[in-house]
């Protein structure tokens, strides 16, 4: 009888320790292992500093047309790439929401086991022992004595022990699952809603936009101080070309002579001509101005596509032209794509025919969403719908 009402006793302190153990218990947060999304993260992160640095310094310059231009180009590639940062927690959070809601149902399947398992050892005891519970426990002085002296018990004990444990373990990792699972909920609420505030921003610098190149069109003098800016930045950009050509870039391997492909070339995105080489004249305030390349309105898709096998010799941003990419053909053939809202290549990349490099946009563009492109043979710009297929 003494033993039966051991058991008993063991029985009580397995019940009640159950019902304590949750209160205390804290499972381990989980491991974070570096995967495509973080490494996306840090890329986005950096680009949005860099353009964060770009802005300031365009904030401490002289304000003119082409720098204001170029500023609101610069804040919409920013909330551009912060809502891209957005997109991809989201999208991160989204996976982890998903992984959480498959997880609980199983946890709540493994707790009902293993609370099962502990009604059967506890229906088993309880038919060995005739000695009420309570009356047993207020008569034993030392339960820890009693089953330090019988093997029986000890092993009774550490048994009920591991079930005791595994049933508090994953009592408290479901816990923290649907804690979990609430704060991602919370997580995917708050970046839906800074992404919206973000694209509300956009539409703001769109306006901006807007509103500066009407102005251009309508009032002489500050059509006329853009046309004095936009000559001295093509100015600068030829000199860009005479240091580009005096570096000579080493092609890895040979490569089919641009000029062999005159008339064969294909576009570097599908679209409309809205601006032709050379001399065109304002049908307002008749000025004249020289275009040393053409500009596509895209139809469709917005991606630009390099004309020939070619490496990196310049992509960043230059004022009058947004982003531009400059690739070098060899033997002093360069192509330029201009007015892109992103680029995806840099400095040094080698890129084949047809590569997707940029993106376009409105980025330094007095028409609108237009890629300017330019083919130049040294630093003297020739007629690109020379060199294009014929469509």
């Amino acid at each position: 009888m003494k033993n039966c009402g051991v058991k008993k006793s063991i029985t009580l302190l397995f019940i009640s320790t159950c019902l304590l153990l949750p209160l205390f218990s804290q499972s381990p947060p989980p491991e974070q292992n570096a995967t495509e999304y973080e490494k996306r993260l840090i890329e986005i992160s950096s680009q949005i500093q860099n353009l964060k640095k770009k802005i300031e310094q365009e904030e401490k310059k002289e304000s003119s047309v082409l720098s204001r231009l170029n500023k609101i180009g610069l804040n919409k590639s920013l909330i551009t790439k912060e809502i891209s940062l957005y997109n991809t927690q989201l999208s991160r959070a989204d996976k982890e929401l998903s992984s959480l809601q498959k997880k609980i149902p199983e946890l709540k399947n493994k707790l009902d086991r293993e609370k099962a398992s502990i009604e059967k050892i506890l229906v088993t005891i309880y038919k060995f022992g005739k000695t009420n519970y309570f009356d047993f426990l207020l008569r034993v002085e030392d339960v820890g004595k009693l089953i330090s002296e019988n093997k029986h018990l000890v092993l009774l004990a550490h048994y009920q022990d591991n079930i005791l444990s595994d049933y508090s373990d994953t009592l408290s990792e479901l816990e923290t699952a649907e804690k979990a699972l609430e704060s991602k909920k919370q997580e995917i609420s708050q970046l839906i809603q800074k992404a919206e505030k973000k694209k509300q921003e956009y539409s703001g610098q769109e306006k901006n936009y807007n509103v500066l190149i009407a102005q251009i069109e309508r009032n002489k003098e500050i059509h006329l101080k853009t046309l004095a800016e936009l000559k001295d930045r093509a100015e600068q950009l030829q000199n860009l070309m005479k240091k580009l050509e005096r570096e000579k870039i080493a092609l890895p391997y040979p490569l089919v002579p641009l000029y062999e492909k005159k008339g064969k070339l294909s576009w570097p995105l599908s679209g409309k001509v809205v601006s032709r080489f050379g001399l065109h004249r304002h049908p307002r305030f008749n000025t004249l101005t020289q275009n040393n390349g053409i500009e596509i309105s895209p139809q469709k898709n917005t991606i630009v596509k390099a004309i020939h096998p070619g490496r990196v010799a310049y992509a960043d941003d230059f004022e009058g032209y947004g982003q531009v990419v400059i690739i070098d053909h060899g033997m002093t053939y360069y192509s330029l794509y201009g007015h892109c809202s992103d680029t995806w290549v840099k400095k040094g990349d080698i890129i084949n025919a047809e590569q997707a490099i940029a993106n376009i946009g409105d980025f330094g563009s007095l028409k609108g969403d237009t890629l300017y492109f330019e083919i130049r043979y040294k630093t003297k710009p020739l007629d690109p719908l020379q060199w294009l297929k014929r469509r």
